[in-house]
């Protein structure tokens, strides 16, 4: 028997942990950075409510209607037509992600290693390039800590979705978000922190043009892991009484206060070092050597709270990344259950096992494989950019164009009103924008990344 999550907590708290992730912390707060402040937030919160919601509902609506994995939903739901390959793109996606997202996940662990041992005390900026690239190049060191991830991470998949997802979800999202505002006090309180917390409040319109509104999508569409198969598969273990349009406006609103207050972090903490975020600060270099010198330069004259701040911040990080992860695994380990039979231990190892031989080839070309390169980009590169330039979007494109136009029209009403025990307005909207806004928009955005437009 199929399982399902048992409770509505459990299943908002799961599709939340799957969409918050290290785009959250890393990614929202440079894009914010570089494009104008709130006004970029405000191009934001836009896109999150007008793109997200509509591609996070339908995505709700196949996983659930189908009650299958992702490349099985598209199968049940088209059957005898192309659309199958279109489930079997989201397999792929979250797979690929999986396999080089571990080997950041990983670092995070070395960097709450060093926060916990206080090695970051008496180091000046010069520092910490210096560390992070002895770590990253290290044949063994950053292979270490990607297993050490995995591994967590199949602790929980195999579990189950009840017993395994559900319940970590229900304990990894509270500690997350209690982290959160905890860090969130502590860099507003700061001396020097009112800088960073006026610009990050501050719109500044002139920045606003077409590329920005596209770099707003496009992060709206990444920070709610749209188009890799999370949330379908997520979706496909919701009961009958599951609100799908609640349930995914409770994921968009945590989302975005997750993104909104790692700024609250990042911003008041760097104005209080004396340091401007730079719009090449993103990413590792931002997490792992920005953000290590301006937690020491903020608090110089109190090293407690400095080795305190540092050492909840990578935690922070940590569970991110974990409650990230877990919907990836899931998406695959869900796949070979159903598709092929095996049974979900069997189906769990095998990710976990090809995981990690993936993401130890992606972590040594930062070190001993680093001349290894297609199309001019280290294996590691080449995941990345695959992903998100091509497999994201294009998955995305899809899913809008197949609801909005394949699926029939009372089969979304269905599923949208529990077959019409829920008042569900502006369904004629909903399927406008899949069928000519979101579509359109992710083209855009397509384009966008490959600097097409």
């Amino acid at each position: 028997m199929r399982e399902n999550f048992g409770s509505k907590l459990g299943a908002v708290l799961a599709a939340a942990g799957s969409a918050v992730g290290l785009g959250n912390i890393w990614r929202f707060p440079i894009e914010t950075g570089r494009n104008g402040g709130a006004a970029f937030i405000l191009i934001y919160i836009g896109c999150i409510f007008l793109i997200g919601l509509p591609v996070m509902l339908s995505e709700f609506v196949i996983g659930r209607s189908s009650q299958a994995n992702t490349a099985g939903a598209y199968r049940k739901l088209a059957p005898g037509t192309q659309w199958k390959w279109v489930g079997r793109l989201g397999v792929f996606t979250g797979f690929v992600i999986m396999s080089y997202y571990v080997v950041v996940a990983g670092w995070t662990i070395q960097y709450a290693w060093l926060a916990l041992t206080n090695q970051f005390a008496g180091k000046t900026a010069e520092d910490f390039p210096v560390i992070f690239s002895q770590f990253a190049s290290n044949p063994w060191q950053p292979i270490v800590c990607l297993v050490i991830f995995v591994w967590l991470t199949h602790y929980v998949v195999v579990k189950g979705v009840t017993r395994g997802i559900e319940r970590w979800s229900k304990v990894l999202m509270p500690m997350l978000f209690i982290l959160v505002m905890g860090l969130v006090i502590g860099a507003v309180s700061m001396p020097g922190a009112k800088d960073g917390i006026t610009f990050l409040l501050q719109p500044d319109f002139s920045k606003v043009n077409g590329p920005v509104v596209l770099n707003a999508m496009g992060q709206a569409f990444y920070s709610l892991s749209l188009g890799m198969g999370a949330l379908c598969t997520y979706a496909s273990y919701f009961n009958r009484q599951t609100n799908l349009a609640r349930t995914a406006l409770n994921v968009c609103v945590i989302d975005t206060v997750i993104a909104l207050m790692a700024g609250f972090i990042i911003f008041p903490a760097a104005s209080a070092a004396g340091y401007h975020l730079q719009s090449g600060d993103i990413g590792a270099s931002l997490l792992f050597i920005t953000l290590p010198n301006v937690f020491q330069q903020a608090f110089a004259h109190l090293p407690l709270l400095s080795y305190v701040f540092s050492l909840l911040f990578y935690l922070l990080v940590i569970l991110a990344a974990l409650t990230s992860t877990i919907s990836l695994h899931e998406v695959v380990t869900s796949y070979m259950t159903e598709e092929f039979g095996f049974r979900r231990s069997r189906a769990a190892l095998v990710e976990t096992v090809t995981c990690m031989l993936l993401g130890c080839i992606c972590s040594l070309s930062f070190g001993p494989l680093q001349h290894l390169k297609l199309a001019g980009m280290t294996i590691f590169d080449l995941f990345d950019w695959t992903s998100s330039n091509l497999l994201l979007p294009i998955g995305g494109m899809f899913i809008s164009i197949f609801v909005g136009w394949y699926l029939k029209r009372e089969l979304v009403r269905g599923e949208l009103t529990n077959n019409g025990t829920l008042r569900v307005r502006g369904l004629r909207v909903l399927i406008f924008i899949l069928r000519f806004v979101a579509p359109l928009a992710i083209l855009g955005i397509f384009l966008n990344q490959l600097h097409l437009f």
